[in-house]
């Protein structure tokens, strides 16, 4: 079963200075997995709670397919929950941990019995169900908190942050788990992390949170190729920022006066280009933007190398990324760096009056 998650106008202020979550408008299709990203305080783990149910809104509508349930308590809500702290039951053993949810819906033993066989099978547990948590591994245990999550067939499945307490390789394991398994059930996923990989491989689409509001949604590749705004260009991976002076259909940063590929919408406060982009030599490649700048350091990093770079008079910071076996670029060197003019960004402080 998949469903239409709707959030219309929902606000959660708590009377602070700035509400927790303002003015959020967003729709989550059925059977997508759907990410909510920012830092800390941003908004995205309480509009996680405003759909489950756990916060209650101050103003807005919440919607399942054509069903408003922002009144509803949580538990008639037919949400799955996986969190962090995998919150198994430690005196149930895997098979009880993951029966639970079905008891609490009456179902009958022998359905409880196929049930929780076929999710065990799905999260690869088949012959741990006798097992306690405490035997259990923490990615097991996660998988037993999956398994319990998804057995009844929710409406939709909310996470959050459910593999912060994993070790970075464990996390990588059970990314690939998650994704297969939301390929396997359809279910709408609905996800929260400050971690912009773990966004980027998994997700649809990412809502990306700023202070309370939705900064920009799309799809992973449309969040960093064409970020709309200059926190969405700094959020997700690294950047080359540079600051332009007030011009009409032109770039201008120092003195460099760059082609653009289309007339910037709005007022357009800095140039963007991915470091990956980057052309490092003694001259401009042919038909694209350049500066100069003098290489500050070079980090091997294993399958690439990152070169630290000084741009232009002010020594501006930003950095190129080369191939690993690329070593004809040193410390100390004055390069000019050139990028397509297709490759970089223009974009604003603000953030768009519409998502």
């Amino acid at each position: 079963m998949s469903t239409r998650i709707r959030l219309t106008h929902v606000t959660k202020d708590y009377g602070l200075a700035v509400p927790a979550v303002d003015d959020v408008s967003l729709t989550i299709e059925p059977g997508e997995f759907m990410t909510l990203l920012g830092p800390s305080g941003s908004g995205k783990t309480t509009t996680l709670n405003l759909i489950a149910g756990f916060e209650t809104l101050t103003s807005g509508t919440i919607a399942f397919d054509d069903a408003d349930v922002s009144t509803l308590p949580p538990h008639k809500r037919n949400l799955g929950m996986l969190f962090q702290n995998y919150a198994l039951f430690p005196h149930m053993t895997v098979a009880q941990n993951v029966a639970y949810p079905l008891k609490e819906r009456k179902v009958s033993k022998p359905d409880i019995a196929r049930r929780v066989a076929d999710v065990l099978d799905l999260v690869q547990l088949t012959g741990r169900d006798g097992h306690y948590p405490s035997q259990l591994s923490g990615g097991q245990q996660q998988r037993v908190a999956l398994a319990r999550a998804i057995v009844f067939g929710p409406a939709a499945l909310l996470l959050d942050e459910p593999l912060g307490a994993l070790d970075r390789n464990l996390r990588a394991v059970l990314q690939a788990e998650i994704h297969r398994i939301h390929q396997e059930v359809g279910t709408t996923f609905v996800f929260v992390t400050h971690d912009q990989e773990e966004a980027m491989n998994l997700s649809d689409r990412i809502a990306l949170f700023n202070n309370g509001k939705i900064e920009q949604v799309g799809t992973p590749e449309a969040l960093y190729r064409r970020p709309e705004t200059l926190f969405t260009a700094r959020f997700l991976g690294d950047s080359n920022v540079f600051p332009l002076s007030p011009s009409e259909g032109k770039a201008v940063w120092e003195d460099s006066v760059w082609a653009i590929d289309a007339a910037p919408t709005g007022s357009p406060t800095a140039l963007v280009v991915r470091p990956e982009d980057l052309r490092l030599a003694g001259e401009a490649a042919p038909g694209s933007n350049s500066v100069s700048a003098t290489v500050t350091a070079v980090e091997y990093m294993g399958s690439y190398r990152t070169v630290l770079l000084a741009f232009g008079r002010s020594g501006l910071a930003g950095r190129a990324r080369l191939g690993p076996e690329e070593t004809s670029i040193a410390a100390g060197q004055t390069v000019i760096a050139s990028w397509p003019v297709a490759r970089q960004r223009l974009v604003t402080t603000a953030i768009p009056s519409s998502v």
